[in-house]
């Protein structure tokens, strides 16, 4: 691999390698998968303290109790933690790699799941794979849909800002080439320009800005008394988000070749969030909030 003169990610992706024991190994322990297991245990501890604190959820002292439990929240844990892989696994192949004709998909078809050691995720595909197992888990546990969609909604900027951490660290999903102050090369860009670090804008915007604003509408507003509000103002919000960084990110190459320089793929998934997230906020701000005064 090229390596980039004065290249800003010399961080190595491997943080530490777990030597061969009895034949078996080595396993090299990437960022990468530090960051999967933070996001998902710092979010797991964020929705058991949104559940510990009833009155977020706009019930009475006399009915106080959360709408599902802390074993079922850690059963759900489990189970997002699957659709979190499966999905983005899968939806990189669907709105990525079936684009691209040089893809090891077509000699391979069994690269749609050996490959995933070699990077290749959507969010897009996550997202679906965590919908998918809230709904099922909810309703296996006759849980409230869109009460538990919307803790953990409040959560999940917290794994994207660890994600987007972990592709700077990889070197990838860089910006397109810039001349600001704070413009970088990375050591795989084979044109080894000067780039926006576009995934440390996303950390900012899609994990820190948009967990920030949650936490605000969660503890100020009360937006858990209103089911689907926070479900919808995380799925515009991520939207709004990506679909400004598109505009400075260097654009896929998994396009069909009629759409390429107008859109990226990643604006043309958004707009089905954005269009979602607003119905939901629209829907949850006309509706009744639990505990409260019928709307007038």
């Amino acid at each position: 691999m090229q390596i980039c003169p004065a290249s800003f990610d010399l961080i190595d992706p491997v943080l530490f390698t777990i030597p061969e024991l009895f034949g078996v190994g080595p396993f090299p322990i990437r960022w990468y998968a530090i960051a999967y297991i933070a996001g998902l245990f710092l979010g797991l501890w964020w929705v058991l303290r949104l559940v510990s604190r009833d009155h977020l959820w706009g019930l009475s002292k006399a009915t106080q109790r959360a709408p599902y439990t802390k074993d079922f929240v850690e059963d759900l844990a489990l189970w997002i933690m699957l659709g979190v892989i499966g999905g983005g696994r899968l939806g990189y192949v669907l709105f990525y790699a079936v684009w691209d004709d040089n893809s090891p998909l077509w000699d391979n078809p069994l690269w749609a799941l050996t490959g995933i050691t070699e990077g290749g995720m959507s969010f897009h595909g996550g997202l679906i794979g965590v919908a998918l197992a809230i709904y099922f888990t909810s309703r296996a546990h006759n849980a409230p849909l869109m009460r538990v969609a919307d803790a953990v909604a409040t959560a999940t900027p917290i794994g994207l800002f660890f994600g987007r951490l972990a592709n700077f660290i990889n070197g990838e999903l860089w910006g397109r080439a810039s001349d600001v102050p704070w413009a970088m090369r990375f050591a795989a860009d084979p044109e080894c320009l000067l780039r926006h670090p576009s995934q440390l804008y996303e950390a900012f915007l899609e994990g820190a800005v948009l967990f920030a604003v949650l936490a605000w509408l969660v503890y100020r507003h009360k937006a858990l008394a209103r089911p689907g509000l926070a479900t919808g103002v995380f799925l515009a919000g991520y939207g709004l988000f990506r679909g400004l960084v598109e505009l400075v990110r260097e654009p896929d190459i998994h396009m069909p070749e009629a759409l390429q320089g107008f859109v990226t793929m990643g604006m043309l998934l958004c707009v089905p969030m954005i269009a979602l997230g607003a119905w939901l906020i629209r829907r949850a701000l006309k509706a009744q909030a639990v505990g409260g005064p019928k709307p007038a």
